[in-house]
């Protein structure tokens, strides 16, 4: 990998962000999992994440990739599936009938807005499964100096003919650019992949995250991992001291 591949999300694509004109940014995208802006009811509660559900997509080497916030009854059945899956289960704990993995959904889909739960679909397909969260407002910032607007990321890749071969890092280079091109009081995004996770820690890794410390946290042993925007910006290509 190449410094430039590191410093610019996803070192294969470009982020657009709501300013783009119609001539350059990806076209609209059309069904259920298009996107599109939350029901006002809920809007005001993603503040907290400046209003995720209006990111424009961002294009990659693997095609135009959304993030779509979950709702519910729609896509309960499709992340329990993902939640089943014995590669996922080792490490998310969350095998089991709808009921559990709705359980784990419902406090953040009614929360205060400072964790996300989102499918990414890739080319209109939902192929993935994040959670955007606010680490400074999280629990895990007790266990680090934490940054305000400090933005984390959880990822699952929802089946195996989507692993192994690089995906998930592009991914997690989308999600990165994503975050820092709208949210512009955020500095860092950062991610806690179980230490034990080796193909995780590596795809962050390659997405262009540096591993600043080893934590120990309640439910496991974790590698924290932080993209920097001042980093990004450094080693974007074409940069000049």
């Amino acid at each position: 990998m190449t410094a430039a591949e590191a410093g610019h999300p996803a070192g294969t694509g470009t982020f657009y962000g709501c300013r783009h004109t119609e001539a350059t940014a990806p076209p609209p995208e059309t069904g259920p999992f298009g996107g599109g802006a939350l029901p006002a009811a809920r809007r005001t509660a993603h503040d907290l994440l400046d209003r995720l559900a209006d990111w424009c997509p961002a294009r990659t080497s693997a095609g135009t990739f959304r993030l779509v916030p979950v709702e519910l009854p729609r896509d309960l059945q499709l992340i329990t599936r993902w939640m089943n899956d014995p590669a996922v289960a080792e490490f998310w704990e969350l095998a089991g009938p709808a009921s559990v993995t709705e359980r784990h959904l419902r406090p953040q889909l009614d929360g205060d807005g400072r964790s996300l739960p989102c499918l990414g679909v890739l080319d209109g397909t939902p192929m993935s499964y994040f959670e955007i969260y606010r680490a400074d407002l999280d629990p895990l910032a007790e266990s680090y100096p934490a940054r305000p607007h400090d933005t984390g990321i959880h990822l699952l890749i929802g089946t195996g003919t989507h692993r192994g071969r690089g995906l998930g890092s592009r991914l997690l280079s989308a999600v990165a650019g994503l975050v820092l091109d709208h949210r512009p009081r955020c500095t860092r995004v950062v991610a806690e992949p179980d230490l034990r996770n080796t193909p995780s820690v590596s795809a962050f890794l390659s997405a262009g995250f540096r591993f600043s410390a080893e934590l120990e946290l309640p439910e496991k042993r974790a590698a924290l991992m932080v993209h920097d925007r001042a980093w990004r910006a450094l080693l974007r290509p074409g940069h000049t001291e």
